[in-house]
This record gives C-alpha cells, structure tokens and sequence, in this order.
C-alpha cells in the first residue's frame, strides 16, 4: 500500500521542549503535520524512502537516518541559517514506476518547490534524469546511480557524491589484487560477480571487465532475478566453477540470501566481497556466525557512532523524537542516511552563500551541491569524525571523491581498516568521458560552459 506522510519540522524550541507528540518508530504512526503557509521562511526536502517490500529491511534504517539529520538541524541548530526544514515521505517500495510517481507529487511541494531529491535507486534514477533537465532539480545519488553523470558538463543535475559504482568495484578489485600479492597476480584467476538483475547490479560490469582485461583474469557474471531469495541455481554454478573470489552485488534480502547460500555451498566468506551496498548488518545477520569474514567497500559512512550520534541521541532519542529505534543508531545504513542528508544540508547552506538565507529553488541549491568543500576541519566541526572523508565539487566533478575503505564483518561488528584506497581514475575517467558523450549525443545535449555558469 502506498504510504505518504507529510511531517512539517516544526520549530527548534517546540522540539526540545517536547511540544510535538512522541513520535513511534513505525512511519505509519507519525503525526501529520499542517503543510507551511505560502512564503513561509521553510525548505522543503522530499524523502523518497521504501519501508515495505523485500528491501525494507535496508531501506528503513537509510529513511531513519535521513530524517533524524533533518530533525536535529532544526532542533539543534534552529535550521539552516534560521530556515527550518520541512519534508514528506513517499513510499516507493523500490519501484521504478512508485519513484517516478512520488518524484511528480512532491517536486513543487513548499515555498520554493523541492530542494533536491534522493531517488534512492539507480532504476528510479535513471526514469529522472531527463525530467531534471527541464525541472531544474539536482539528483542526489550518493555512491549510486549512473556512474557517467560524475560528468557535471552534462549531467548538470546529477549527483553522484562520494564515488560511483565504478569507484567502488575498481576498489574491490584492488583489495583483491593486494590480498593477492599484486594486480600481476590476478592472471588465471576466476572472480565471480553475483549482481541484482537490474540497473544497480548491472551498472559496475564495464569496470569489472575492463580490470579483467587489463589483468587476464576471468569473470563470471551471474544474475540474480528480483527479489534475490532464490539463489540455489547461482550457488550450484559456483559450486561448479569454484572461483577464487565472489563479488556480491545485491541489496535487501539479496544480499543475506547470499551469503547464507555461501555457507550451505561451503565457500569461504572470507573470499566473498560487497559493494558499499552490499555491505551493511541486514546483509549479515541473517547468516549467524557464518557470517563472520564477509569483506565489503564502505564509502563516505562505515559503522560507529562518533559526536552526530551523540547529538542525535540526545536531542532528538532522549526527547522520544527520534524517528526509529535507538539501537540502529550508528549502524552502517543509518550512517549513510545521515551523511545524505548533510550533504543535502550542506549543498543548501553553501548554495545560500550565494543567494541569500531563505528558502532556495532546486536550482539555487545545485550552484552549492557543485561547489561543496567539505574538508577534515568542516567533517570535525559538524560532528561527523571519523564518518566521511572529504569531498569536494565542481562545475565538472558531480562525484567529489574517489577514495573509499574497506571493512569485514567479524560476527557481531563491522572493522574498518585503516588504508584508505583510492580508485585509479586513469581507467575510470575515460569511460566516463565516453558514457557522457554518447549520453550528450543522444539526448542532443551541448556541453556546459563552466567559466560561464561559476558567475
């Protein structure tokens, strides 16, 4: 059943008073708020979300994570720069079409319309990219969607912060190649890429095969049909094809599916590797024990809690406003919604330097999601030490980083290791300058003149 709920954050005062009723865990027992008066100094921000459906259990904690930040800015911090946020949920299940649908509704909601969307899928990505052009409303993708669209000359309205789908498969390739005593060791080896049959799953295969080529080892590629619980027949042809390494594309029941089947296939968890979403606790839990040594890519936000959270805590848990339970707090796609919506935070503080502290368009807002300087100084004042590494935009670089870390599941926690890898775009960007210019051509796009539009 659809669900879409509407809260208006009301004032930082009523908050941390208590004013507002406890808000419960469950989305469908949230209070409904009254929509803000035309002109009212309120941006709106619409959070795409799925909290039904097979991929529930990792979009529920991504959906908590994202409104928690939005609530603690305007109870803590009184809004950005005085501006409080407003946002309405919708629920897409994950679905292309839902997306698509809930886009439509809630791209001319508030004063000044949307400020950015999270579409939250590369599918529902893909469906809005050309409607961007002529709403004139970033994309938010962090570490998703299309890979090209790092491109900002042509995906004007993209943005796919902190690393794509390439960035992060060229990163596990790399930690393969070093467990493996170097790149020139990887010849004759077989790494077998498990992925979700769809855009997400399929959108990391031509960096997978470029690497293969460039270091002669093999590549199988096995599709999982939608949902991803049924997997016997993938695992029969590993079991068949014995590779030397699983690389495990999938998201929602997936991803646990997998690694249960490893198990009852005997192979070894400690050669089967995540993408950043294919990397977080749903992933892992349901295997047990047995899932102790799954390796995954985590971008900007592994686990942890560091000062956000005690803030989130705080202000937000120990008033009852918190919007899940407080448990999740700190777990790895909790983290990653926080860190969207700060981006989002931040893309609209900084786009306000430009225009004024008020209420901006989703066009005013994309000027400050492509100048971003998030640096170690600004990462430690906004309390997110140790939960991103910085990130910094351009007119013609929508990504801002390229670097990410790897963490290993060790039965109950995730570790992080403390290299910091950093994706070797001497591959990466020509296929990105070869996706965007056939993307250019076909949609019959010029390329933007950076000098002109930095003014």
């Amino acid at each position: 059943m659809r669900q879409t709920i509407r809260h208006t954050l009301m004032a930082a005062a009523l908050v941390a008073a208590g004013a507002l009723a406890p808000q419960a865990p469950a989305l469908a027992q949230a209070k409904k708020a009254e929509a803000p008066a035309a002109g009212a100094k309120e941006q709106f921000i619409p959070v795409l979300s799925y909290r039904t459906g097979a991929y529930a259990p990792n979009g529920i904690p991504f959906a908590n994570g994202f409104i928690d930040y939005l609530k603690l800015v305007n109870a803590r911090d009184g809004g950005i720069n005085g501006v409080k946020i407003t946002y309405e949920e919708c629920e897409t299940g994950y679905a292309t079409d839902r997306g698509v649908e809930c886009y439509e509704r809630l791209k001319g909601k508030g004063p000044t319309g949307a400020a950015a969307f999270h579409p939250l899928s590369t599918g529902i990505t893909f469906a809005l990219t050309d409607k961007t052009f002529n709403d004139k409303i970033p994309l938010i993708t962090g570490g998703y969607g299309l890979s090209a669209s790092a491109e900002g000359r042509v995906f004007k309205w993209n943005f796919i912060l902190g690393g794509s789908y390439w960035v992060a498969a060229d990163i596990v390739i790399q930690h393969i190649a070093g467990r493996e005593g170097g790149p020139d060791k990887l010849k004759g080896k077989k790494i077998a890429y498990v992925y979700h049959d769809s855009p997400y799953g399929k959108e990391a295969i031509p960096l997978l095969v470029e690497r293969s080529k460039m270091h002669g080892f093999e590549l199988l590629q096995l599709p999982v049909t939608h949902p991803g619980v049924e997997q016997k027949a993938t695992w029969l042809q590993i079991r068949q094809q014995r590779p030397d390494y699983v690389v495990l594309w999938g998201w929602g029941v997936m991803n646990g599916t997998a690694v249960k089947e490893a198990v009852a296939t005997g192979f070894p968890r400690e050669k089967m590797y995540g993408g950043w979403y294919a990397g977080a606790e749903p992933d892992v839990r349901p295997a047990g024990d047995a899932g102790k040594g799954f390796t995954a890519v985590t971008s900007l936000s592994p686990s942890g809690r560091g000062k956000v959270h005690e803030d989130i805590l705080k202000v937000l848990h120990g008033k009852n406003q918190g919007t899940g339970p407080a448990e999740e707090v700190g777990e790895v796609l909790y983290n990653r919604g926080i860190v969207h919506a700060m981006l989002t935070v931040e893309g609209i503080r900084r786009a306000q330097e430009k225009h004024g502290k008020k209420p901006l368009t989703g066009e005013q807002v994309r000027w400050g999601l492509e100048n971003l300087a998030i640096d170690d100084r600004k990462i430690k004042a906004m309390g997110f030490e140790g939960f991103m590494l910085p990130l910094s935009t351009s007119c013609a670089d929508h990504m801002g980083i390229s670097k990410a870390m790897i963490h290993q599941w060790d039965g109950k926690k995730w570790t992080t290791e403390k290299k910091i890898y950093e994706a070797d775009m001497s591959i990466i960007k020509p296929m990105i300058d070869q996706a965007a210019k056939k993307y250019a051509g076909e949609k019959k796009l010029e390329y933007r003149d950076c000098a002109k539009d930095a003014s």
